[in-house]
C-alpha cells in the first residue's frame, strides 16, 4: 500500500467526516471526489471504492453514537429509571425516530436501484446542491422566529412524520439529508438545535442499516491489500466527524442555514465551471 494511497484515504475520510452531518451533502461531495479523483486509481475498482465509502460512513456514524450516547441509551430504555420516566413523560422516544424514518426508508427501498443507476453523477449532484440550498434559504426566511419546539424532547409524532416526509428529498444525491430535515424541522416550528439533534439521531439507524447491508454484499473486497486504506479512511472520518458535529451544534442556532446554502451554490458553480 503506497503512502500516497493512505494519504488519499485520510483526505477522503476528512471530506466524509466534515460533510456527513453538515447540511452540504456528503454524498454529493463524495460523488464529485469520486468522479474527479478516486476513480483515477487503478487499485480502486468500482466495488472497492464503493465499499470504502461505506466504511468511512461508519466512522461518521460512530462519532454520532459517541456524542449522543446518553440519548441513545435513553431511547433504548437502558439508562433512566422507571420513576424518572414517570416524572419526565414528554421525552423523545424510539417510536418518534421510527415514525420519522418510515417515509424515506420505504421510498429508498423501492427506488434504490433507480437512484443508484440514474442519480449518482456529478451533474445530478449539482442540481441537488442548488435546489437544496434554495430550500434552506426558504427555511431561514419563513421559519418561526420564536419556535415552539426548543428541544428535541418536545417534538410530536406529527412533526416527526412530517420531517420524515421532507427527508425523502435527500434521496436525490446532493440535496443533503441534514439539509432537508433541519430545514423541514425549522419550517415546522422547531428551533435549529432541536431540528439538528433530531436529524443526527435519525441518521444513525438508517445509515447503519444501509451500511451494514452494503458491507455484507461487498465483504469479499476486504482484502489485505485494501485493509490499510479502509482503516485509515475510517479513523479519519471518525475524528473529523467528532470535531465537526460538536462545532456545528454549537453554531447552528447562531448562524442558521444561509451560510451553508451560499457555500453549496458556490461549490456547484465552481464544479460546473471546472467539470463541464
Amino acid at each position: 500500500m503506497e503512502l500516497l494511497m493512505l494519504l488519499k484515504a485520510i483526505i477522503l475520510g476528512m471530506v466524509e467526516g466534515l460533510t456527513e452531518f453538515a447540511p452540504v451533502s456528503s454524498t454529493g461531495h463524495m460523488i464529485i471526489v469520486d468522479d474527479m479523483w478516486l476513480q483515477s486509481e487503478q487499485f480502486l475498482t468500482k466495488y472497492v471504492a464503493n465499499t470504502f465509502k461505506v466504511v468511512i460512513q461508519l466512522g461518521s456514524i460512530l462519532a454520532v453514537v459517541i456524542l449522543f450516547w446518553d440519548r441513545f441509551m435513553d431511547l433504548l430504555g437502558l439508562r433512566r429509571s422507571q420513576s424518572e420516566a414517570v416524572r419526565q413523560p414528554n421525552r423523545l422516544k424510539l417510536t418518534h425516530v421510527i415514525v420519522g424514518l418510515i417515509p424515506a426508508g420505504v421510498l429508498g427501498v423501492l427506488f434504490e436501484d433507480y437512484i443508484d443507476e440514474h442519480l449518482f453523477s456529478t451533474a445530478t449532484v449539482l442540481i441537488g446542491l442548488v435546489i437544496g440550498a434554495l430550500f434552506m434559504i426558504l427555511a431561514d426566511i419563513f421559519g418561526s422566529k420564536h419556535p415552539k419546539v426548543q428541544t428535541v424532547d418536545q417534538i410530536t409524532y406529527k412533526q416527526a412524520f412530517a420531517v420524515g416526509l421532507i427527508q425523502c428529498f435527500s434521496l436525490w444525491p446532493g440535496f443533503s439529508r441534514s439539509g432537508s430535515t433541519i430545514s423541514g424541522g425549522v419550517l415546522l416550528g422547531m428551533s435549529y438545535r432541536a431540528a439538528a439533534d433530531f436529524t443526527f439521531i435519525m441518521a444513525v439507524p438508517i445509515m447503519f442499516g444501509a451500511s451494514l447491508l452494503s458491507l455484507l454484499k461487498n465483504w469479499q473486497y476486504f482484502t489485505l491489500e485494501a485493509l490499510p486504506f479502509f482503516i485509515a479512511g475510517f479513523i479519519s472520518a471518525f475524528l473529523f466527524a467528532l470535531v465537526s458535529i460538536r462545532f456545528f451544534l454549537k453554531l447552528i442556532n447562531r448562524i442558521k442555514l444561509v451560510p451553508f446554502a451560499v457555500y453549496r451554490i458556490l461549490l456547484a458553480v465552481i464544479i460546473y465551471l471546472l467539470y463541464f
